[in-house]
Parts: structure tokens; C-alpha cells; sequence
């Protein structure tokens, strides 16, 4: 039976980040299992191309959640990446850290080492930023964090309105202030995607005391006399077990790290019996505190073909792409984001609570072809994010069989906190987009129309639209009482040598996108599994 130090389950931004860090001594050896395949795929390295990256089923398990009891009864997409890299090889590739003030609640919550001034030390540790090293950004960090180039039109118009409305034009996000607008940044690479399979994972690949298995399902953790001691896998229809002489370290994400834990026996009691898995630990938080940022989209037709429909047309694109594919440049190198925004919804708030996304073309646009199909128009499309719901939902066993999927339920609008907010955005655009000069790009609302006006009429159309940004978290969160699955070294409570190290972790979802803190919470754990000195507290 084959025996590592160190097997770490999950392929993805922080499993990634694990097998690069853990392996670095030769004299550690480490096993990293991916249920999924390669992530040598041309679409996936085109940052343009993520929208059909990231609903291939080829490279994403295909969840989605159980009807909303809040929302139409409907069920939410819910992807993520089945793929070396996980969902930072499918995703939208936007880096965004969330707020200091999401860092200092973890530290106010009982977790000694996750304020602010802690965890940035991690983020400058894991990035090359293309403003260079400084006080809030690293230099020589494995992940590319590279500039948006803002449309000459679009972008100055919507600063222009923002600063008209009262809100700051911002030179970084991620700075001394973060609220207000700006043009975003991306992790992409030379042109090209820049996942953790990419940046961590490939450049050690050929590291002899690191071995990398895909298409390799984890069926449970084994676990003896309270010990984390190995785990079961399935490859290729054969079911295997291997030893971990040090720890097991689960990091398959939001959806598949409490999947994994509750077909070992961790978890519930009751709802594993219901399950028909055997107890092995009785831990109630696993699969709870689902946590995910809520979102709707608004449409506005454009004034004009100032949108990015006319790249679209099928000549235009296949010369990007040669371009693309010579020089790394172009619009198959970046993302049609004119700016994004964070704002307070209502006085009294202690940070931003809402993310508000300029995108100058539909979100359904496809390339089109000349005197066959006319393009979907110039069209701005709005994501609406609500960064800190109060609703929360769990992940629960289907059965025990692991190729079952797990049962997602989100609760999406059940607190009235929620519905109201969904409101106040609705109708922040309409006033953004009523003041000039950000009024002379637009010529009508498209969703929800005009004619949605009342809350009634609002409330309806939330309900009928809402989805997520597909930033889960917390079903395995840290904490001190009695839900909490780990403590503050990502732990599991009650089982030694097994921690969890992903965005499940999270004890309460940051005010951002989560790909950029998943990866600095990585680069943490591995201090902490390897007992090495934390960075030293920044100073900012």
C-alpha cells in the first residue's frame, strides 16, 4: 500500500497552492489527487473565452442546487471546476481580495492570525502585480495580477458619473481604500490564463517527491482511533487506498470538502444515519453556513455601436485570435469589463455591500457572422452583487454513494434583509444611469424594463433572475463555537491529522471575489502545516 506525508485531495486554487508549498522540501513526499483531467485545453487559456469554459461539462461537475423555496422554486447553476486547477481554470479570472474589514471580523470572531494586517503579508506573498512591489502588493509572487486596459469611451464616462453621484474615482482596489470605482485587474498571464494549475502546479511538476494522479474520485478519508490515516480513491474503476503518515488535507472546495468529510463519518449524526454512512464523528457545522455572493443582472440597450458586439463578427475574431496566439495580446487577452464599483446600499453600513460590474456587451453574445445572423446588439449588461447575505443555506448527502452529486440548497432571498437590498440596486442603476454623462451611452432599459417599478414588481423579477456569483463558502468554516468544523489552523475538531484548506473554510464569505483570498489562505495553511514562522504582520 502506497504511504506519502502529505495527501492532499482537490486539484484546485488551494490544492494547487498545497502540492507547490508542501513539496518544495524534497525530503516531504506528497500525493495530490484531482477528480478531474488536464487543463491542457486552447479555450481554457483564452481569458475571453470563459463563459463557455466555465459551463463545459467536460471540466465542471455539472451541480446545480435543489429548487429555492425563496426564488420560483427554481434551481441555480451552480459549476465548478472538475480540472486541474479547479475553478480557477474555469472562472472569470477577475482578482479582487474583498475588504479589510472581512479579515478583522475573522479575527473578531476568535480566529488569532486572520486579521487584515495578517493575512496581506500572504496576498504580497502570492502575487506579481503590475504596479510592482509595495506596501499592499508583491512583485515576485507565483500569480500574475495584470491591468485591465479601459475602453477610451465607455470607462471615463462611467467615472465621470460615479464622482457625480458622490463616489471616488479609485487608482487600486486594493489599497488604502476600497470603495468607490475603477477598472478591475484580472490573473492573467502573458495573455493567457494564469490558474494555480498553471502558476503553482506545472512549474514542479517535475518534482520526484510529488506525485499528481487525475480522474481520480476520493471516496472517504480513512480514519482509525481518531486519526486521519490515508484515503480511499477510485481510478479507472479500480477502488484504492493510500496512506498519509502526516496529514490528509482535504481541499476540493465548498461543495465536495463536506461531501468528502460526511461520507467518512464526519458530520451530523442524525443526517448521517439518514444517509446510511456509519458515524464516525459527530461534528453538526459540516455542510452548514453555505454562504455565496447573490446576484441579478439589468440590461440597458446602448446609444450607438459602442459596445463590444462588433468584435464579435466572425472575421474580426479569427484575426484576434491569430494575434492572440502570436503575440498574447488583444481582446481574446482580456475580459469585457468596463469598470466595477463597490458602494454602501444604505447608510450605516461598515464596508460595501454591493459589487456593481459594467460589462459593454449581453451576457448571452456570441460571435456572428455577417449577412447570416445579426449580433445581439449593442447592449450593456450589469452584474449586481450582494457581497454579505444574511441567508444562508447547507450541502447535504444525496446518499453514500461518492459519485452521487451532493444536494446544494442556497435559501437565496429568504431574509427580507436580502429582498430589500436587491431593491436599493435596482434602483441605483436607474439613477446611475439617468445621470450624465453615463445617461448619453445608454438608450433603454431592457431588463427589467421600465414598466418594473413597484417593490411587488421588483421582488418578482429578483425572483425570477436571481442566481449566484459562484463564489461559494463556509460549509467547513472556522471557528470557536459549537458549529464551527475547524479552528483557526484549519483543523479538523475532534480528528487529528485532517485539515481542510479551501474556500469552505471561509468563516464567513469576504465582500469580493474569492479566487485571490482562497489562494492566500492556502499560502497560510502551508506555514502552518509546516510549522514555519507566520509572515510578519503588515504595517499599513
Amino acid at each position: 500500500m502506497a504511504s506519502y506525508d502529505y495527501i492532499i485531495v482537490g486539484a484546485g486554487s488551494a490544492g494547487c497552492v498545497l502540492a507547490n508549498r508542501l513539496s518544495a522540501d524534497p525530503a516531504r513526499t506528497v500525493l495530490l489527487l484531482e477528480a478531474g483531467g488536464s487543463d491542457d485545453r486552447p479555450l481554457m487559456a483564452m481569458p475571453l473565452a470563459w463563459r463557455d469554459t466555465f459551463m463545459d461539462p467536460v471540466v465542471g461537475w455539472g451541480y446545480e442546487s435543489e429548487p429555492e423555496p425563496y426564488a420560483d422554486n427554481r434551481k441555480v447553476r451552480s459549476p465548478r471546476g472538475k480540472v486541474l486547477g479547479g475553478s480557477s481554470s474555469v472562472n472569470g479570472m477577475m482578482y479582487q481580495r474583498g475588504h479589510a474589514f472581512d479579515y478583522d471580523q475573522w479575527a473578531q470572531m476568535g480566529l488569532k492570525g486572520w486579521s487584515y494586517a495578517e493575512v496581506l503579508p500572504y496576498f504580497r506573498k502570492m502575487e506579481t502585480s503590475w504596479r510592482g512591489e509595495g506596501p499592499y502588493h508583491g512583485g515576485s509572487g507565483p500569480l500574475t495580477v495584470s491591468r485591465h486596459h479601459a475602453d477610451p469611451v465607455i470607462y471615463p464616462a462611467v467615472i465621470r458619473t460615479a464622482e457625480a453621484l458622490g463616489y471616488k474615482h479609485l487608482d487600486d482596489f486594493h489599497g488604502a481604500e476600497a470603495e468607490g470605482f475603477s477598472s478591475p485587474e484580472f490573473t492573467v498571464h502573458k495573455g493567457r490564463r494564469g490558474s494555480t494549475s498553471q502558476r503553482y502546479l506545472h512549474p514542479v511538476m517535475g518534482r520526484p517527491n510529488l506525485t499528481v494522479e487525475t480522474h481520480a474520485l476520493t471516496h472517504k478519508v480513512l480514519i482509525q482511533d481518531g486519526r486521519a490515516v490515508g484515503v480511499r480513491f477510485e481510478q479507472k474503476g479500480e477502488v484504492r487506498d493510500v496512506m498519509a503518515t502526516r496529514e490528509v488535507i482535504l481541499a476540493a472546495g465548498t461543495f465536495n470538502s463536506p461531501q468528502v468529510l460526511l461520507l467518512s463519518g464526519v458530520g451530523p449524526a442524525e443526517a448521517l444515519k439518514a444517509a446510511g454512512v456509519e458515524v464516525v464523528h459527530d461534528l453538526p457545522g459540516v455542510g452548514k453556513n453555505l454562504q455565496d455572493h447573490h446576484s441579478i443582472g439589468v440590461a440597458y440597450n446602448a446609444k450607438g455601436k459602442i459596445g463590444f458586439d462588433s468584435q464579435l463578427r466572425f472575421d474580426r475574431m479569427a484575426l484576434a485570435v491569430v494575434q492572440w496566439r502570436l503575440f498574447g495580446t488583444g481582446p481574446i487577452a482580456d475580459l469585457p469589463v468596463s469598470a466595477q464599483g463597490f458602494y454602501r446600499s444604505r447608510p450605516g453600513l461598515e464596508a460595501p455591500d454591493v459589487q456593481f460590474l459594467i460589462s459593454p456587451v449581453s451576457m448571452l453574445a456570441k460571435v456572428w457572422f455577417p449577412g447570416w445572423r445579426k449580433g445581439a446588439g449593442h447592449v450593456f449588461s450589469f452584474a449586481n452583487v450582494l457581497l454579505r447575505p444574511a441567508s444562508t443555506g447547507e450541502v447535504t448527502l444525496r446518499s453514500a454513494d461518492p459519485a452521487d452529486k451532493p444536494k446544494i440548497l442556497y435559501n437565496l432571498l429568504k431574509e427580507e434583509s436580502d429582498r430589500d437590498a436587491f431593491r436599493r440596486m435596482v434602483r441605483f442603476i436607474r439613477r446611475f444611469f439617468a445621470t450624465e454623462p453615463a445617461a448619453s451611452l445608454v438608450d433603454g432599459e431592457r431588463m427589467p424594463g421600465p414598466d418594473v417599478q413597484t417593490d411587488a414588481e421588483i421582488d418578482a423579477y429578483v425572483r425570477g433572475m436571481i442566481g449566484t456569483a459562484m463564489h461559494p463558502t463556509s460549509t467547513c468554516a472556522m471557528g470557536t463555537g459549537p458549529m464551527a468544523v475547524l479552528d483557526n489552523a484549519c483543523r479538523v475538531r475532534g480528528i487529528e491529522g485532517l485539515r481542510v484548506v479551501d474556500a469552505s473554510s471561509f468563516p464567513a464569505i469576504v465582500g469580493g471575489n474569492t479566487n485571490a483570498p482562497v489562494i492566500m489562505l492556502a499560502e497560510r495553511a502551508s506555514d502552518l502545516i509546516l510549522g514555519n514562522a507566520p509572515l510578519p504582520a503588515a504595517t499599513v
